[in-house]
């Protein structure tokens, strides 16, 4: 039996002998490789933090003690020490074992965790709740040398070293986040990883200072220069100064080491930081190699590292990338900002083509959108690509220094809608309601690759601020021949027919040709109306297919709350085009939580897609009011309960 096979539950690592932990961390990551290249998910972190996982495993004692990984994509040896081996064949499935930490799945998940940064205030809670009730738990949070380019990870170490909680946070180095990090952090951390071994003299200098009283008076002669002089040369000086202990570098992948390191600092009860250092994807090579690329990768052939499914068509991501450069020629003061996202977002390209138009500034979106309204209100034209779900972060500079301002900032939404394997908190659908109430914004999504680009241009032409938001996958090549001018406001009229008026929202529009095509075999020719414009309603075109039309369907991306099918509704309504006989079908998302899975599953299970939708059409068709079976499809919604 292998030494993976014995863990059955928590806490079975401590049943392992000492000197078989390198042959544990070996079989882990064998046994990693073989199932991510199944199902695809995060590879290469995970990879990287074996060792360190199993270490706090053999400190920790589960569930009682708390442990959290700040973003959590790194969290697959955590699953596995915790008796969840056998549900690796359905990593990142619909229904099956999440690709971050979920407190569903077991106790000893003690944070649900997707986004960066956020690890330490959560301990933190974690350790004053603690200290309140009298407790004695250990607390400890992972957290990666990438998340330290974020501001919230400052505001937490700055509020830890006021509380002193006894806190073990572990600062996971290995010189990468999804892209390779930048930033005065970064650079201060590369200097800890050539410090001098200051404080192995330290301790003995200042005995020897103090033992007799010229020692003292020299002490106080040179106290004026002993903050610089540490600030030189002693390692973590940073966060020593914030009152919370440094310790470190560490080798991250030297287990009994970093036992040993832990239990002592977990027994100063008070804020301890320990510096690990690793390698993102130890133990093989491809990895090693190319960690970008394995980040986050789908299934792939082992032997060459190659993903299986090659692209056979261009993304969204990677019209928008080329796009881009072809506006940095025709734009001088064009400029591009991500959030530590160059490759995700494609703007790579862009850096190589403009080196000096291109800035990443690391994980901080709050800053990157202000960092936008001050290049904007210069003269420039930013263009902020960051993924939907990450966007959201920084609402309040969306709104107050950008918005209300009216400035001319683009900001590129990719990986709105639904995202799939990722899960909850990756889905991009809340954009369009946290988007489209913010003042002189105006918020657009192409039905097809052309449409982008149009999109784009229209952007970098308009006066106030412009959001495009786009899906995740292949760029849809049909409806090639439907490209009207982009007037500001105006929907696109695909198909004009009669009974049916179908309203679909960006992606959306893809899954209505099908719709259509099958309406059509049914005897029933429908309208197919392109929305393009979420922040505003085609007021002349909802007055006609309102007037001509008993059933108006709304195909959205997105929650219902705050989604264009209750503009649309409003609209109606402030309109006066609400006839009483006017039948509404809202497909649209019910529930704001959206597990993981594929987007064609996940459409199925919301019951969007065109399978569902063209029942409940062909139900509100062929009945003289809402059908009981449908209570979706509403009679005039103004002042009307749903059926």
């Amino acid at each position: 039996m292998s030494y993976l096979e014995k863990i059955k539950k928590e806490n079975d690592i401590k049943n392992i002998s000492k000197d078989a932990y390198g042959r544990l961390a070996q079989e882990i990551r064998e046994f990693l490789i073989e199932k991510v290249s199944k199902t695809g998910g995060h590879l290469a972190s995970n990879l990287g933090a074996v060792e360190l996982t199993m270490a706090l495993h053999l400190v920790l004692d589960f569930p009682e003690d708390k442990l959290i990984f700040d973003v959590g994509h790194q969290s697959y040896t955590h699953k596995l020490l915790t008796g969840r081996k056998d549900a690796f064949d359905t990593l990142r499935q619909q229904d099956g074992l999440a690709g971050f930490p979920k407190g569903r799945e077991s106790a000893c998940d003690a944070f649900d965790t997707g986004h960066s940064t956020t690890g330490i205030s959560a301990a933190m809670g974690y350790a004053t709740a603690r200290d309140l009730a009298g407790g004695n738990e250990k607390i400890a949070c992972v957290i990666g040398d990438g998340s330290m380019t974020g501001g919230m990870a400052y505001e937490s170490l700055n509020c830890l070293s006021q509380s002193r909680n006894g806190l073990v946070i572990i600062l996971n180095d290995n010189e990468m986040s999804i892209d390779k990090n930048v930033g005065g952090m970064s650079k201060y951390l590369n200097n800890i990883r050539v410090g001098a071994a200051y404080n192995e003299i330290k301790s003995g200098v200042e005995n020897a200072l103090t033992s007799t009283k010229t020692g003292e008076k020299v002490a106080k002669t040179i106290k004026r220069s002993k903050d610089s002089l540490k600030q030189l040369l002693v390692p973590g000086m940073f966060f020593e100064e914030l009152g919370i202990t440094y310790v470190g570098p560490v080798d991250g992948h030297n287990v009994g080491q970093m036992v040993s390191t832990f239990k002592k600092a977990f027994a100063l009860n008070k804020p301890v930081l320990i510096h690990v250092k690793t390698k993102k994807g130890k133990g093989y090579a491809p990895a090693e190699a190319h960690p970008d690329y394995f980040h986050g990768i789908g299934p792939f052939d082992v032997k060459t590292g190659k993903e299986l499914s090659e692209k056979k068509q261009r993304s969204y991501t990677d019209i928008f990338a080329k796009h881009m450069v072809e506006l940095g020629e025709q734009h001088e003061n064009l400029v591009a900002i991500t959030a530590a996202m160059s490759i995700g977002t494609g703007l790579n390209r862009f850096e190589a083509a403009f080196p000096e138009r291109f800035f990443d500034v690391g994980i901080a979106e709050q800053h990157a959108v202000t960092f936008a309204a001050g290049l904007a209100k210069a003269g420039m034209i930013p263009v902020v690509a960051i993924y939907s779900s990450f966007l959201q972060r920084a609402y309040d500079q969306l709104l107050h220094d950008v918005c209300l301002q009216n400035l001319h900032v683009i900001f590129a939404l990719d990986r709105s809608g639904l995202v799939g394997q990722d899960g909850e908190t990756h889905q991009g659908i809340y954009d369009t309601s946290y988007l489209t109430h913010m003042p002189n914004l105006t918020v657009m999504a192409p039905k097809n690759r052309f449409e982008l680009m149009a999109m784009l241009d229209y952007a970098v032409e308009a006066d106030g601020p412009v959001a495009i938001k786009y899906p995740k996958g292949d760029a849809y090549k049909g409806l090639a021949d439907f490209a009207a001018p982009i007037e500001k406001g105006k929907s696109e009229c695909i198909v004009k027919g009669s009974r049916v008026a179908i309203y679909a929202c960006g992606r959306m529009v893809q899954e209505a040709t099908h719709l259509v095509h099958r309406l059509r075999e049914a005897g029933i020719s429908p309208t197919l109306i392109n929305v393009r414009f979420l922040s505003e309603v085609d007021e002349e075109l909802l007055e006609q297919t309102a007037a001509s039309h008993e059933l108006l369907v709304v195909m959205e991306e997105n929650i219902r709350a705050g989604g264009y099918y209750e503009k649309l509704v409003a609209s109606l309504a402030s309109g006066g085009y609400m006839r009483a006989d006017l039948k509404l079908l809202n497909a649209s998302i019910k529930d704001g939580i959206v597990a993981q899975g594929t987007v064609k599953e996940q459409r199925a299970r919301l019951e969007i897609d065109s399978d569902h939708l063209f029942e409940k059409i062909m139900t509100a068709c062929h009945s003289e009011g809402a059908s009981p079976k449908n209570p979706e499809i509403i009679m005039n919604p103004i002042g009307e309960q749903n059926v």
